[in-house]
């Protein structure tokens, strides 16, 4: 999509403040405590077969446009009549074709050379809502701009169908542009790098190249509003307990008055008994957790439909959480694997949200096979003790 209009071109002044700064993925902006962290897979290795491929590989790639084939017919055309005929017209008119073909590439190569992309992914996105993904482009090349560069984000195992398009990038200086994307379903969304193209200067070849830029960003689960059940005089079932000082409403102890303190917590029935301001602590109020548990071991009599169920079930469960934390609860999601999460106000519905984005189906284990019951060989019996031999007994010695 043409993003010509929202780019922003800034020159830099040197070369450290040009220079755009790395990005970090989207891992290393999770706050410390936020659930259980998944561990990236290993990249794979390459073998001789692709290395040598890669190698072979030319650093640009060709194609030609619809105007381009016809230009190519014509140039091919007035060269054979240049060749039937001997006509000199016609190899004039050959050799300034065949000039333009070459100016041509020398432009478009000229203009993709030097060029840096870089990808800023959102904090979060979830399904169903649209986010912004920017891209910058920065030239490198102290005195040549580049023209008509068009940059498409590739990623892992999805056909490439964002763009943004830069009409011209100054010399030593950036441009931003962004792009809007829908997420349609949940999990680790893999971008794998850029293809950049240019058709500069006459539209009639496009050249591009691909250039490696890894990152990810987890796609939380879709969460719909919930309307959760009244408590009970503002608390649920099972009552509270308080501990530690806080914000609640019952009294946790008194204390002298201190500079900072609000005013409306003076206790003033002590407070007329003595010379100094008594203030009342109140108490922090707790509560249980909402325990959700998800079932994510897929049976084996269980077929298609176990799919769009499991998809089903974590919705809920994504938004009964946000719902709960709104409220103010505390909540733990637990799966039949064994994995728990726990998220509240303080730290918010990250973590689960996260968890959840994550969260696979295991299969149901194997039950062990049960074995023949064998039984045991009969032992031979244990052999007959020898016959005690009797014996004399012996006269007492006397000791004297």
């Amino acid at each position: 999509m043409g993003a010509e209009g929202g780019a922003q071109d800034r020159r830099a002044g040197t070369a450290q403040a040009g220079t755009p700064s790395p990005l970090r993925p989207a891992e290393a902006r999770r706050a410390p405590g936020h659930g259980p962290r998944r561990e990236l897979p290993p990249t794979p290795q390459r073998t001789l077969a692709q290395r040598l491929l890669r190698a072979l590989r030319p650093p640009r790639k060709l194609k030609f446009t619809r105007e381009g084939k016809y230009y190519l017919g014509i140039t091919l055309g007035v060269g054979f009549a240049a060749i039937n005929t001997g006509n000199n017209l016609l190899y004039l008119l050959l050799g300034m074709l065949l000039s333009l073909i070459v100016v041509s590439g020398v432009m478009s190569d000229l203009s993709l050379r030097h060029l840096t992309v870089t990808r800023r992914l959102p904090a979060r996105a979830q399904v169903g809502r649209p986010h912004l993904v920017e891209i910058e482009v920065y030239n490198h090349k102290g005195r040549i701009p580049s023209y008509a560069i068009e940059v498409e984000d590739l990623r892992a195992g999805q056909p490439a169908d964002k763009r943004c398009f830069f009409l011209k990038i100054s010399p030593a200086s950036a441009q931003v542009a962004a792009y809007r994307r829908t997420p349609g379903r949940r999990g680790r969304d893999r971008h794998t790098g850029f293809r950049i193209a240019t058709r500069f200067p006459f539209g009639l070849f496009e050249k591009s190249r691909e250039v490696e830029a890894e990152g990810d960003l987890i796609i939380y689960p879709a969460v719909d509003p919930v309307r959760l059940p009244a408590e009970d005089s503002g608390r649920r079932e099972g009552g509270t307990s308080l501990s530690g000082r806080g914000s609640g409403d019952e009294t946790y102890g008194l204390r002298p008055m201190r500079d900072g303190d609000d005013p409306r917590d003076i206790y003033w029935k002590k407070s007329t008994m003595r010379d100094q301001l008594v203030l009342r602590e109140r108490a922090r109020e707790t509560r249980p957790d909402v325990q959700i548990l998800i079932d994510n071991v897929r049976m084996k009599e269980a077929g298609e439909a176990f799919a769009p169920s499991f998809e089903k079930r974590i919705r809920e469960v994504a938004s009964r959480s946000v719902a709960h934390i709104k409220r103010g609860d505390g909540v733990v999601v637990a799966t039949t694997s064994g994995d728990r999460v726990r998220g509240d106000k303080s730290i918010g519905s990250d973590p689960i949200l996260r968890f959840l984005a994550l969260l696979d189906a295991v299969d149901e284990p194997a039950a062990p096979v049960a074995q023949p019951d064998r039984l045991p060989r009969p032992s031979a019996p244990p052999a007959a003790p020898p016959p005690a031999v009797p014996t004399a007994p012996r006269a007492a010695r006397s000791v004297s």
